[in-house]
């Protein structure tokens, strides 16, 4: 049995993975029909995916410049979440040894309402 190696790995947002699953899809479909699995996979992306690839891409980016956003996967659970109010922000950091202060979740909140269609 041969194993792949992961040469590199980064966080993306549900809106980034929905454009890479509609183009395997695409392929997929040329050879055959698509797999239960991968049709589900798709139909949760479309549903849950709020912004376009590249909207999503540059919000992280916005997100990372910011101090107490200091982790990517952060700036990708913020991006996918689109939070609207200070708990839903509260709510991602929970976990985190960081506690923002309400000036610092304005700031977050501020970035992400940019970016709001």
């Amino acid at each position: 049995m041969a194993f792949k190696e992961v040469l590199d790995f980064h966080y993306i947002t549900i809106s980034e993975a929905k454009e890479v699953m509609e183009k395997i899809s695409e392929e997929r479909r040329a050879v055959a029909e698509l797999t239960f699995e991968t049709r589900r996979a798709l139909k949760h992306l479309r549903l849950f995916s709020k912004l376009p690839a590249e909207k999503a891409k540059e919000l992280v980016s916005e997100l990372m410049k910011l101090p107490q956003v200091e982790r990517e996967d952060i700036a990708v659970k913020i991006a996918d979440i689109m939070p609207r109010i200070r708990d839903e922000v509260r709510i991602i950091y929970a976990k985190e040894k960081i506690v923002l202060t309400p000036e610092q979740i304005d700031e977050i909140l501020e970035v992400v309402n940019r970016f709001r269609s």
